[in-house]
Formats: structure tokens, sequence, C-alpha cells
């Protein structure tokens, strides 16, 4: 179903539209079924979204679990869930993990909540991984392979992000296209330019990006600013 793409004058005008997007459809899923489920990525760009999803008059019945994890405690300064976490501190939005405390992967919240998400919302770094499929990862046709039957792998980046050099839990292609809808956020023209290469190649080119785009189950909703 490939992608629709949404360019935006500057980040400020990113946040706000996709926060609000984001805000309606947690009350739709709320309306209709009684609550919002989402799987939210980790990263700078994303996270003010969540500080002003936390505002929602509904966020008590918002729950959220991060698209990747760090194999680090739940204290630790890299932990996608601590992030989220201070996102939505001060509000009633309930989040999962998908590790334990000490940071070893553990998916049963993850199997606890079987249903399709409402929503995803994803990054993109400037290598094309999402969650964290890395390219060159060992393992990455399995978190990518469409008829895999599995919801998360446990990776090792390939080489290790400098900043942040760590084992990951991530949700696999097939477990993050089970959602009502799938938002990207990207900024920055580098960036721009890794999406209309991953644009024109196919799925199993070297870039991970390009296989969530052309997966033709969902359409990808881009939002895009300089």
């Amino acid at each position: 179903m490939g992608w629709i793409e949404h360019d935006h004058d500057n980040s400020d005008a990113l946040i706000a539209q996709v926060a609000g997007l984001f805000d309606a459809l947690c009350n739709d899923a709320i309306d209709a079924r009684g609550r919002a489920w989402l799987a939210l990525a980790g990263g700078r760009t994303p996270l003010p979204i969540y500080a002003r999803l936390a505002a929602s008059a509904q966020a008590g019945r918002i729950l959220a679990i991060p698209t990747d994890e760090r194999c680090v405690p739940h204290d630790h300064p890299a932990c996608n869930l601590r992030a989220l976490r201070e996102a939505f501190s001060g509000s009633t939005v309930s989040t999962l993990a998908l590790t334990g405390e000490d940071g070893a992967p553990d998916l049963s919240a993850l199997t606890a909540h079987p249903q399709d998400f409402d929503a995803v919302l994803l990054g993109m770094g400037a290598d094309g991984h999402f969650a964290s499929l890395f390219p060159g990862a060992a393992n990455l046709a399995d978190g990518l392979a469409l008829d895999s039957g599995i919801d998360a792998i446990a990776t090792l980046p390939d080489p290790l992000p400098p900043e942040a050099p760590f084992a990951r839990i991530s949700l696999s292609l097939p477990r993050l296209l089970r959602a009502r809808e799938i938002h990207l956020v990207v900024t920055g023209e580098a960036k721009r330019r890794v999406l209309r290469q991953a644009q024109q190649q196919d799925a199993g080119s070297g870039l991970p990006i390009a296989a969530l785009l052309h997966a033709r189950t969902r359409s990808v909703q881009i939002h895009w600013s300089p």
C-alpha cells in the first residue's frame, strides 16, 4: 500500500500535528474498544509528541509499549521505557516493558496483549534502521520476514552505535504491521535522502526501512520536517 507523505515547516509543526493525530486516534480507539494500544519509538524526535499526548483527557485508557528496547536496567539513562515514562510523567498513561527490571528480554507483557496496535509511531536512523532493526545485524532477516510468525527478536547492531552500545530487543516488522495506523517521523535533509533511496529500492534492499515502506499491508504515514 506504500506511503503517504506529510511535510511540515519545522519540527514544532511536526510535533503539534502528529500529537494532534495521535490524540484523535486514541480517542477513537477508546470510544470503539475501551482502550488505545500504542507502540512508540524512543529517540529525541518523538518524545515531545508523547509529552503532549500525556495531557489527553482520556490518558488513563492509553496503554503503550516501546517499539524496541536496549537491554539495560529500567533506571538506565539509555532505557527507552524510562524515556517514555518520563515523557508521560504526571499522566495516567500506562506503559509496558520488553525487558525485565534488570534489562533481560522479557516478552510476557507483549504476549499478554496480542491485539493489533491502534497506532505505531516510528523514527528512522541515518542508516535506514527503524525500531532496532539495523542493517548489518546477523538476524535482521528474521526481524523483517513477513511470514516469520515472531513478534520480537533479540538483536545486536553491527557495528554497535557508539552512543548506545547495547544489545537490543525489537518488535518484528510483522508485529509492527499489525496496526491500524503506522506513522514515521523523520527530520533533516540527510534522512530524507535515505527515505528517497528506500522508496526507490525494493523490500530486499540493504535498508531496513525499505521493507516497511514496501510491505504493502499498511500505508505508512511519513511526517518530515527540516
